[in-house]
């Protein structure tokens, strides 16, 4: 075993916000391993199906591609049904001996839904609207309720103002952030 291989690789601050007719979706751009950042601008907020869905995901980059891709083969094989896409693709992390050595989380986001979607087979759609996930998600949660309470911001100045205050205390989350939006279901 060589001293690289006892390194956890660390990443990421994603959050999204449902609020007054929007949603957004955003991340930061940090990776680091170890004690070294690797790369300060990766973008772990993506478009999928002609851009009517967006993926945020943290954890391992790689491991996070390969299940974004999935569930986007998931998702045009039910077409319309994001939670059926998110669960089907829970039970196959869950349940495939490949798979289930994947390590990352993933919130979707479109019109309707935010789900947040694990390898334990979970789809969590928050009750307020609100989920975080990565190093400093639980900083950036806490940041977009009290916005979301106390203030006028948009649902995209919310998650970007979450990210900041995210960065100034996470270390592992940096100030560059990715911001998707789009219209709420009416």
């Amino acid at each position: 075993m060589t001293q690289y291989s006892k390194v956890k690789a660390r990443s990421t601050t994603i959050l999204t916000v449902r609020h007054q007719g929007k949603v957004a979706i955003g991340g930061d751009g940090q990776v680091t391993y170890g004690d070294n950042v690797l790369k300060n601008d990766t973008k772990k907020v993506r478009r999928i199906l002609n851009g009517d869905v967006i993926v945020g995901f943290a954890g391992s980059t790689a491991d996070a591609f390969a299940l974004m891709e999935r569930f986007e083969t998931k998702a045009k094989d039910f077409p319309g049904n994001i939670p059926r896409a998110a669960t089907e693709l829970a039970r196959d992390w869950r349940t495939d001996r490949v798979l289930r050595k994947l390590e990352a989380l993933m919130i979707v986001v479109n019109p309707d839904h935010s789900l947040l979607i694990t390898g334990q087979g979970d789809v969590v759609s928050p009750q307020d609207d609100i989920i975080g996930i990565g190093s400093g998600g639980n900083y950036a949660v806490a940041a977009a309720r009290a916005l979301v309470r106390h203030s006028n911001l948009s649902a995209k100045e919310i998650v970007e103002q979450s990210l900041t205050i995210a960065s100034e205390i996470d270390i592992y989350t940096n100030s560059n952030l990715t911001i998707e939006e789009i219209d709420e279901a009416k």
